[in-house]
């Protein structure tokens, strides 16, 4: 087992920061009857080549969703599923088809044949936090759903699938961030609402705006949680969140990205410091890191940068 998005020095994860896990079972594996989640938002992968020798029961420390993307397809005769102690009628488990079901129900599954899963945790907590700020009111219930053909759920599971479990997987950051847009989602298409209340808009106070840049500054590798830069801003994550995006253009993890990009930059015209020297001051886990987002965001990686500009800047 595999763990990634740790805010402590030993990489393990606190009991309140999110995280992702990579369990992979064998054969020999020894199976819990009883899959518990913590008090906070995770992603976990489960994958097995040989399938459960009995069902599992999937529980969690507090109010929260389950949310279960399949990521091959099992055959009908090789997948069941119970809900309050019913077994209820699945055809073939199709590939990136969802389940979204509330802890509270108790829910049971048993593959007997070789399965990979991706499970999101998402408290109900932040949930309504995310509700109150978009103007939903009052949330009574979700919608439960089995093998839903949900596109957007799919994409985001196939846009989180490739760092799930990593040791330089999402920060604690990231993974905030990517709680609130999948929250946001379920509570569009799944959340039954009471009634509906006024959303509030408009972006950061500039006091707030200096008072957060300050703090992803001094946390350039998105260690801090979200919810800490939106205390010291007197707003709820949610909030905080959507006024960031709207006062900067961009989320807080894409604002973190750009300024380790533009201090790299810095350090490859200012110092002789290696790529691996330069990469670990400005803030990403290691080379490979920096050069993938520097790709990303610049167009080439980035030794090929620190020449072009040396020669522009020296003439040599």
């Amino acid at each position: 087992m595999s763990k990634s998005a740790s805010p402590n020095e030993n990489n393990q994860p606190s009991a309140e920061a999110p995280f992702t896990t990579f369990v992979r079972l064998d054969g020999k594996s020894s199976i819990p009857s009883e899959f518990r989640t913590p008090n906070t938002f995770t992603i976990t992968r489960l994958r097995s080549p040989a399938g459960l020798p009995d069902r599992i029961t999937k529980l969690s420390a507090a109010p929260a969703l389950l949310v279960s993307v399949s990521l091959q397809t099992l055959p009908r005769s090789s997948y069941q599923l119970w809900i309050e102690d019913k077994l209820i009628p699945t055809p073939t488990v199709e590939s990136l088809r969802s389940n979204v079901i509330d802890f509270a129900s108790g829910p049971r599954c048993w593959a007997g044949c070789a399965f990979d899963y991706l499970h999101y945790s998402v408290p109900r907590e932040g949930l309504d936090d995310i509700a109150r700020d978009l103007g939903f009111g009052t949330v009574i219930d979700y919608r439960r759903v089995v093998l839903e053909d949900d596109l957007v759920v799919a994409q985001i599971t196939k846009s989180i699938l490739p760092f799930v479990g990593r040791s330089d997987g999402p920060s604690v950051l990231a993974l905030d961030q990517f709680s609130l847009i999948l929250g946001a989602h379920l509570l569009q298409r799944y959340g039954v609402v009471q009634k509906t209340a006024c959303a509030r808009k408009g972006g950061l106070a500039p006091w707030q705006m200096r008072r957060a840049s300050e703090l992803l500054h001094e946390n350039i590798r998105g260690r801090i949680r979200l919810a800490e830069v939106a205390r010291e801003c007197g707003l709820s994550v949610s909030h905080f969140a959507r006024s960031f995006k709207t006062s900067f253009g961009i989320s807080t993890h894409q604002w973190l990205i750009q300024h380790r990009i533009e201090r790299a930059k810095e350090l490859m015209t200012g110092t002789r410091s290696s790529l691996m020297e330069i990469a670990i001051q400005s803030g990403f886990s290691d080379q490979a890191a920096l050069t993938r987002a520097f790709q990303h965001l610049v167009g080439v990686a980035p030794g090929s940068w620190r020449r072009q500009n040396r020669v522009r800047q020296f003439g040599t």
